[in-house]
């Protein structure tokens, strides 16, 4: 008994997640751009350089994932 109903608690929280990260999805390809937030200041990680244009690992995740959904890595805005 208890164990189909916790199987059932499972597969409703997982459908619940697929929507919400549906609706998700949807948003950010209506709005054009992803939000990303970064760190201000870690060497390595996010911090903008001379330009003002951010490097970084993070920044490379976010500019990689905004090229996938969106199909433009530069479709992105970092949020500190």
């Amino acid at each position: 008994m208890k164990k189909s109903v916790f199987l059932g608690t499972l597969a409703t929280a997982a459908l619940v997640a697929g929507y919400a990260s549906a609706t998700t999805l949807e948003d950010v390809r209506a709005r054009g751009s992803l939000n990303c937030g970064v760190s201000t200041g870690v060497n390595g990680f996010s911090a903008p350089d001379a330009n003002g244009v951010w490097q970084g690992f993070d920044v490379a995740v976010c500019r990689a994932v905004a090229a996938a959904v969106l199909g433009d890595p530069m479709a992105v805005n970092f949020v500190p």
